[in-house]
Formats: structure tokens, sequence, C-alpha cells
């Protein structure tokens, strides 16, 4: 259920002033505004939304742009001269004429290795400890770890750098989904979601246009591959220093007045989501471990984000084979950045307006991949040829796939514990996807068009929109169930609200589809 609490005036001064963090098992909202609801004011909660978008929203989507440029800096950097220099491309043992690109798969696949090894410890480390230390902590030394790709000389020594840079970078978009659905209500996180994971469209534009200008580099005592390096190891090390101001929950949002922040909180009790607790409990694991919902969810992310594991790290190199150059190769992102940009923040939007479109829009987003693949597949690819080009731009639209799969995957838990789990569990199912992806690149295929890679990822795609179908009937089943079983209680759900009960210990939880 996604209907809004009605605000009405309130006076803070008036409210709990118990130490937030000294909560026991409950969640730190419960310090601030108690188990009974209050009237709260509509302008006071505009304000306070107001601001806490503009503290939050402008530097995720910084930070997630980061963590996305550093990812995919790799197929462009394969242009300059990287592949070479490492030897990640090499002629094959079975036929000398062509290349091997085996070592350039793996080194796109290495780094969600190393994410996958991380997200777990780095999910828990943020529910456990202040959420803004962490994050700022594992970021600074992100921004090392980038810096030193600068003074890798080997493929081996490249594997090994990808991998610790998987592994930091992973505390940010599972920090950044928690930071959303504790601050927002469930019909706005689809919109707030989505403008933090724009990034993804918006930096394939912007990193487009770094890297078209690192091209140009013809001097110095670097090669181009290794100023990008510096550089987006430069801009993380600043986004750092930002993350230490990074409050863990609006209980404790700096920016926010008294009176703000405990409208803030009191907003979000009708959702019944909760804001955060410390605490971690094994209980909710154990259900997030069983909850069908969850791994339906998991399925859908890693099917949906193979092709993105082939994009990021080869689609320059794809584009290049349609008889482009090196550098219109790299301008070829800009339209398929745009149309990433522009699927995920209109999903976004619709998602935040209309109640339970997000699964109808999530299989039709898909719809556009599948057609892009086959054309790519399927077309002629002489020398400058336009359709595989118009192709590969189609395929733009699984960000608003997988900026969906986000929502719906973080809007319909709750326990903090559980949400944690979740997050994590999204992004470890992102990361086999990565993995995937670049494996069904077979460079002694490209004769016949990389056959593997798009038959691959039409199945993939026909995969996650069964599995939208599976999730929307149990979501609608789980629903049906709760409200034949409810009688209201307003008291009792302003109770609940604030207990840090689970989605389905919570009898007042709505799921949204």
């Amino acid at each position: 259920m996604e209907k809004e609490a009605e605000p009405r005036e309130v006076n803070a001064d008036t409210t709990p002033t118990a130490d937030a963090e000294q909560v026991g098992d409950k969640d730190v909202a419960i310090a601030m505004v108690g188990e009974e609801g209050h009237a709260i004011d509509p302008a006071v909660v505009r304000r306070a939304v107001r601001k806490i978008d503009w503290f939050l929203i402008p530097a995720m989507t910084v930070g997630y742009g980061l963590v996305y440029y550093d990812k995919a800096i790799l197929g462009s950097a394969a242009l300059f001269g990287m592949t070479t220099d490492l030897r990640l491309s090499i002629p094959d043992p079975r036929n000398p004429s062509a290349a091997d690109t085996s070592r350039l798969s793996w080194a796109t696949s290495i780094f969600y290795l190393g994410m996958l090894a991380g997200l777990y410890p780095t999910s828990y480390a943020q529910q456990r400890f202040a959420a803004g230390r962490v994050l700022g902590a594992v970021v600074l030394l992100w921004a090392l770890v980038c810096m030193l790709t600068a003074a890798v000389t080997s493929h081996r020594g490249l594997y090994a750098q990808r991998f610790f840079l998987g592994f930091v970078e992973s505390a940010v978009p599972t920090g950044f989904t928690c930071v959303v659905s504790g601050y927002y209500t469930q019909r706005e996180q689809a919109l707030r979601q989505s403008w933090w994971f724009s990034a993804t469209g918006l930096w394939t534009v912007i990193g487009g246009a770094l890297n078209y200008g690192f091209a140009q580099i013809s001097g110095g005592d670097l090669h181009p591959w290794q100023y990008v390096y510096l550089l987006a190891g430069c801009l993380t090390f600043l986004f750092g220093l930002l993350c230490f101001a990074l409050p863990s929950s609006p209980v404790s949002a700096w920016f926010l007045t008294k009176e703000e922040r405990f409208a803030a909180v009191e907003r979000l009790r009708y959702g019944q989501t909760g804001v955060r607790c410390p605490k971690f409990k094994l209980s909710q694991l154990r259900e997030a471990v069983l909850d069908v919902k969850i791994w339906l969810v998991a399925i859908m992310m890693a099917s949906a984000y193979t092709v993105n594991g082939a994009v990021s790290g080869f689609g320059p190199l794809i584009v290049s084979t349609f008889g482009w150059s090196t550098l219109e190769s790299i301008v070829f992102q800009f339209p398929l950045g745009g149309l990433c940009f522009i699927a995920i923040l209109l999903t976004g939007w619709l998602g935040s307006r209309y109640e339970n479109i997000r699964i109808f829009m999530l299989i039709l987003c898909c719809l556009p991949v599948i057609t892009g693949c086959a054309v790519i597949w399927k077309c002629e690819w002489k020398y400058h040829a336009a359709a595989p080009v118009v192709g590969y731009t189609l395929t733009g639209t699984f960000g608003g796939v997988v900026s969906l799969i986000i929502t719906i995957g973080m809007s319909n838990v709750a326990g903090h514990t559980k949400k944690s789990f979740t997050s994590a569990t999204i992004f470890v199912a992102y990361c086999v996807g990565n993995i995937v992806g670049p494996q069904l690149i077979k460079s002694q295929t490209k004769a016949s068009h990389y056959p593997e890679l798009w038959l691959g990822l039409i199945i993939c795609y026909c995969i996650t929109i069964l599995a939208s179908a599976a999730l929307y009937m149990v979501l609608r089943r789980e629903n049906l169930k709760k409200e034949s079983a409810l009688v209201e209680d307003e008291a009792e759900r302003a109770k609940l609200a604030f207990q840090d009960l689970t989605d389905k210990e919570n009898p007042y939880f709505r799921y949204v589809m």
C-alpha cells in the first residue's frame, strides 16, 4: 500500500529526547517519535524532504557515477593501448591470425568477484557502525586502489587491482539503497532510487566525454589510459571526504532542524518500513534466506545485468568492429548512455506517481533490450554499419530494468538486518550478471557476430520477464493474505511501525508491485 499519512501540526519540542542509539533491538526512530502516532505540519514535512533531497541525491548521484565510471573505464582504456601494454589481447594459439581477449574478459569479471567478497561484510559494517564513517573510510581506500592502476605493468597485476577495487566499491551501492529506504516512503523510493542510479546513464555520457578528451593526449610520460585512472582516483578521493558527513538516518540528520528531524521520521510511520536498527538479528537473517521474494529479485537482477557486464567492459570494442574508429566508438556511447539515463528517470517518476505499475514497466523495458540484441546479431556488420549501432543503443533501456529491480526489492522488505541482507543479495546478483556477461564474448566468433553473446542476453532477459511475472503473483498473494486476516487498528499500526519488525512479522506492511 503506498498511501501517504496525512501530516498535521506538531510541536517538536514536546517529543521524546532519549538517545536514539540506545534503543535495544528496536528502531532508532522510536527514541525520537515514540510508539504513538503524532500529527505533523505538512509545510515542515515538505521542507524536510526538500533538504534531504538536496543533501543526499546529488552526492549519491556523483558517488554512483564514479562507481560506474571506474568500472567502465576498462572498455575505453582497452582502446588507448592498455590491451597492448598489459598484454590483455594475445594471438589465439589455435588461430594465430586471430586475437584472444580472454584476459580482458577476466579483468572485467574479477572486479565483480572482488565485489562479491565485499558485499556482505561491508553491509554488516554499515548496519553495525556509523554509516558515514564506514563509507568514508572505504571510499578513500577505493580512491587509492583506483590511482594505483596507473602503476600496473602486467595482466596479473591488473587482476589483483581489479579484485581489490571491486571489494572496496561494494560498500557504495548497498549503502545507497539502505539510505534511500531509511529516509523515504515506499512511494518516494522509486523516484529517489532512480535519481542516484541514473548516474549509470549520465556517467556513460560524462565518462565518454572525458575519455574522448584523454584520447587526444599524445605527449607526457604516461599513456592516456593511465591519466584516466589517475583522474578517477582523484575525483573519488574528494567524494570520500564528503561521505564522512553522511548521517546514518534522519534521526541524526545534522542538516535538519529539530522540528524537521521529527517530521522526517514521523512521516515514515504509515509505511511500516522503519528507519534504522544497528543491532544484527539472526532471526531476520533466517527469514531473509528463506524468503522466495528476495531470490526472485536476485534472479531478475543477475539475468538483467548480464548486458552491463558485456557493454561496460566491451562496448567500445564491440562498436569498433562495425567499422568505426576508436574515437567514433567512444562517441557512440553517448546515445546509449542518454537512453539509459532517460529510462531510469522516467520509470522512477512513473513508479512514484502511479501505484503498482513497477513490475509492468520492468517487463516493458526488457523488450527493447531483446530487440536490440536481435538487431545487432542478425544485421549486416558492414563498414560504418548503422543498424547494429541502433540495436546497441536500444540496449540502453536495461537501465530502467535494473533500477526498477532495486526499487522493487528494497521497498518490499522491512527490518534493518533483512534490508541489509536484501541489499547485499541484490548486488551479489548484480555481480553474477556482470561476471557472466563478459564470458559470453568469444573473440573467435567475431566473424559470426558473437552469437553466444546476443543469444545469451536474449535468454537472460526472457528469464527476467518470467521471474518478474512470478514475483508479481507472489506479492499479490501475500497482500491478499494480509488483508483477509487483519482487522485495522490505527493505534496498533502506529505502535508497530518502529519496532524493527520484518515485512512478514508486521501485519500492516503492504507490498508494492
